[in-house]
């Protein structure tokens, strides 16, 4: 139809799927790939804000709730006492019914006692947070890697295993300067897309 070799479509289709624009599935073809969530990394938002504004119905199911002492590395960010214990919270967030992350949250238990036993389905953590502790985010630290998926992974966000991960590691500071949150978030780079904005 355009008088061109089978090679040129080849490399054509091949720097297509380089860019992300195009996504091989063995077996099956070449396709199309959805357009990536392009997140900014100079503002303080919630996953559901961030969804909510790019006309993304936002929603998450609750994988595990469970209260226990958490790593040495997670009570030292969030400045525990030794043998302190947090709420962890693991979800997996949606956009539009379609899963976008996996976030595992340590809460204080000292902080936020009765927080185990909240309802998180459909609901914002830090609007809850904020209705139920008075506690509102002001300011946060993270940190992005990138890996690949575990087999849990895979299966909670329906994932092929050779799509590389970004993970997330925030520590949350509420308007006194004092830590309430660290998260570990797992996103597909399939995606999802992060960009800042630099000045001199």
């Amino acid at each position: 139809m355009f008088s061109i070799s089978r090679m040129t479509v080849r490399q054509a289709l091949l720097e297509l799927v380089n860019e992300g624009k195009l996504i091989r599935e063995q077996g099956r073809g070449t396709f199309v790939a959805q357009p990536k969530i392009d997140q900014g990394l100079y503002k303080l938002t919630s996953f559901s804000e961030d969804m909510a504004s790019r006309g993304l119905k936002p929603g998450a199911y609750v994988v595990d709730v469970d209260v226990t002492t958490p790593p040495s590395s997670v009570g030292q960010v969030l400045g525990l006492e030794e043998k302190s214990k947090t709420v962890i919270l693991t979800r997996v967030r949606l956009a539009d019914e379609k899963p976008m992350a996996l976030e595992t949250t340590h809460l204080p238990v000292d902080r936020f006692p009765e927080l185990a036993h909240e309802s998180f389905e459909g609901v914002s953590l830090y609007r809850l947070l904020s209705e139920r502790y008075g506690v509102a985010p002001a300011r946060a630290s993270q940190t992005i890697e990138v890996g690949m998926p575990t087999a849990r992974e895979i299966n909670l966000l329906q994932v092929r295993a050779d799509i590389p991960m970004m993970l997330i590691k925030r520590v949350t500071f509420d308007g006194d300067g004092h830590p309430f949150e660290y998260v570990k978030s797992v996103y597909p780079g399939d995606r999802y897309k992060f960009h800042s904005e630099l000045a001199r």
